[in-house]
C-alpha cells in the first residue's frame, strides 16, 4: 500500500509544472557550475604547481650550507588545491593560501635570526569570516534551491488533499495513517531526486571530460558522502513541508508559513548569525599584532645587548645560539597565539549558526570537499608537523658532523658540509578523511536530529487531523 501511494504522488508530481521547472533549473545551475569551475580550475592548478616548484627549487639552492637552511628556512608552504572546489567554495577566498617560512627579523650579535613559521594575514575583512553563500557551487544549489524545491513539492501534500476532499476518501479505507504519510514522503523524495540526480550526473560528466581534473577513488568517495548529506538535508525540508501542511488546513497558508521558515533558516540565519558570532570574539588588529611582535623581538635583543653588548665575539657561540633559539620560539609562540584567536573567532561564528540546517550543510560540504575552515586547519597542522620535521633534520644533520660545534644558527658553530638536496624533507599538504569525519560528527548528528524531530512532528500533526 505504501508503494501504491508513493506511485500516485510521483505520478502527480511528474505531471506538474513545478517538476518541469525544477528539472530545467537544476540542470541549468549544475551546467553553469561545471562551466565556471572548468574555466578557473586550470589556472588555479597551474599557479599552485608553479609556486610549489619554485619553493622546492629555492630550498635546494640553500643546500649549499646547513647554516642557510637554518636561517632561511624552507620558504613558503602552499595549501594544496582542492579538485572538489566546485562542490563548496565557501570561505576559501577569505583564507590564506600559504604559511610563511621566511625570516624578516633583525640580527642578534650580527648573526641572522633563525627562521620561524608565520601565518600571513590575507583576509580582506577580518569581520567577514562567514561563507559566501552566493557562490554557484553545489552547496549553494543544495542549501538554497533544493530546499526551496522540497517546500514546493510538499506544501500542499496534506492541506491540498483536505481542500479537495481526497484525504477523506483515502483515510476511509483501512489504511494506517503512518502508511499514508510515509507514501507521501517517499513520493516527494523520489520526485525531487530524479531531476537532481540527472543534473548531478551531467555536471560530473562535463567536469570529468576535462584533462585538468583528475577524480580518483577517494574523491569519488567524497562525492558519495556529499550526496548522502544532500539526501539527509532534502529529507529535512520534505518533513518540514509535511509537518506544516498537516498542521494547517489551507494550502495558501501552508505555503506562506513554509516560505517564512525557509527565509529564516536558509537566508537570514546563516549570514546574520555568523556576522554576529564573529564579533563576539574579535582578535587584535593585524597592525597591533605586528607591533607587538616587533616589541618582543626588540626585548630579546635588548636583553642580549644589556648582558653581552653588541659584539659577536664576546660570548661563546653556544650563548648566541641559545638567544637565537629563544627569539625564534617566542616569536612563533606569539604568532600561533594570534592565529588561535582567529580560529576561535571562526569556530564561534560557525557554532552559533548551527541552529540553521543550511549553515550545517555548508560546513559539511566544505569539510568533505576539502575547502573552508576545517580544511585550512588541516593545512596549518600539516605545516606545523613539517616545521618540526625540518628543524629536526637541521639539528640531526649538524650533530652527525663531529667537526661541528653544534651551535644552531651561528655560522662558525654549525657544520660546514654541503647538504644533499634530496635529503632535505619537502612539504606535502594532504587531506585526512578520518579527520574530516571527526570534525563533521556534530554537524551530522544535528542534521539527523533535525530530521527525527520534524518527522515526529509531521506524524503527530497528521495523526491529529480531523477529516
Amino acid at each position: 500500500m505504501i508503494w501504491h501511494i508513493t506511485k500516485r504522488e510521483i505520478y502527480d508530481n511528474l505531471n506538474s509544472l513545478r517538476f518541469a521547472l525544477t528539472a530545467v533549473l537544476l540542470l541549468a545551475l549544475m551546467l553553469i557550475n561545471a562551466i565556471v569551475y572548468l574555466r578557473g580550475h586550470p589556472d588555479r592548478t597551474q599557479t599552485y604547481h608553479d609556486a610549489t616548484a619554485e619553493a622546492v627549487k629555492k630550498l635546494e639552492e640553500r643546500s649549499t650550507s646547513l647554516y642557510r637552511l637554518a636561517t632561511e628556512g624552507p620558504g613558503h608552504l602552499y595549501k594544496a588545491h582542492s579538485s572538489l572546489r566546485f562542490c563548496a567554495e565557501g570561505d576559501e577566498v577569505f583564507l590564506p593560501t600559504r604559511v610563511s617560512g621566511e625570516n624578516y627579523f633583525s640580527d642578534i650579535a650580527n648573526v641572522r635570526p633563525l627562521w620561524r613559521l608565520s601565518h600571513p594575514q590575507e583576509t580582506p575583512n577580518i569581520y567577514n569570516i562567514r561563507p559566501d553563500f552566493t557562490t554557484m557551487d553545489w552547496a549553494f544549489i543544495v542549501s538554497y534551491v533544493l530546499s526551496f524545491v522540497a517546500i514546493l513539492f510538499t506544501f500542499d501534500s496534506v492541506s491540498g488533499e483536505l481542500e479537495r476532499g481526497t484525504l477523506r476518501l483515502i483515510l476511509a479505507n483501512p489504511i494506517p495513517r503512518h502508511t499514508v504519510l510515509v507514501g507521501k514522503f517517499l513520493g516527494a523524495f523520489i520526485s525531487i531526486n530524479i531531476p537532481f540526480v540527472i543534473a548531478v550526473l551531467m555536471n560530473l560528466l562535463l567536469i570529468s571530460t576535462s584533462d585538468s581534473v583528475q577524480l580518483n577513488a577517494e574523491l569519488w568517495g567524497r562525492l558519495g558522502i556529499l550526496y548522502g548529506i544532500t539526501i539527509l538535508y532534502t529529507c529535512i525540508f520534505i518533513a518540514l513541508g509535511l509537518l506544516v501542511s498537516a498542521a494547517v488546513r489551507e494550502s495558501g497558508v501552508s505555503l506562506v508559513v513554509l516560505l517564512l521558515i525557509w527565509v529564516s533558516f536558509v537566508v537570514f540565519m546563516p549570514n546574520t548569525l555568523a556576522s554576529i558570532g564573529s564579533r563576539t570574539s574579535v582578535p587584535m588588529a593585524y597592525m597591533e599584532f605586528w607591533s607587538e611582535g616587533n616589541r618582543l623581538d626588540r626585548e630579546t635583543r635588548k636583553a642580549y645587548e644589556d648582558k653581552y653588548g653588541d659584539s659577536q665575539s664576546t660570548p661563546p657561540v653556544h650563548v648566541i645560539a641559545e638567544y637565537l633559539t629563544i627569539d625564534a620560539e617566542e616569536s612563533e609562540y606569539f604568532a600561533e597565539k594570534y592565529l588561535n584567536q582567529q580560529i576561535t573567532q571562526g569556530k564561534r561564528a560557525r557554532a552559533i549558526t548551527r541552529i540553521s540546517p543550511a549553515a550545517i550543510v555548508q560546513h559539511l560540504f566544505e569539510s568533505f570537499a576539502g575547502t573552508g575552515l576545517e580544511r585550512h586547519l588541516q593545512f596549518i597542522e600539516n605545516a606545523k608537523r613539517y616545521a618540526r620535521e625540518y628543524r629536526d633534520f637541521v639539528i640531526d644533520t649538524d650533530r652527525a658532523d663531529p667537526m661541528s660545534l653544534h651551535a644552531i644558527g651561528v655560522p662558525k658553530g654549525m657544520s660546514q658540509k654541503r647538504v644533499s638536496p634530496e635529503a632535505i624533507p619537502k612539504f606535502k599538504d594532504t587531506l585526512s578523511l578520518s579527520r574530516d569525519f571527526n570534525a563533521a560528527a556534530m554537524d551530522l548528528f544535528l542534521l539527523v536530529l533535525f530530521l527525527v524531530v520534524l518527522l515526529a512532528g509531521a506524524f503527530l500533526a497528521f495523526v491529529r487531523i480531523e477529516v
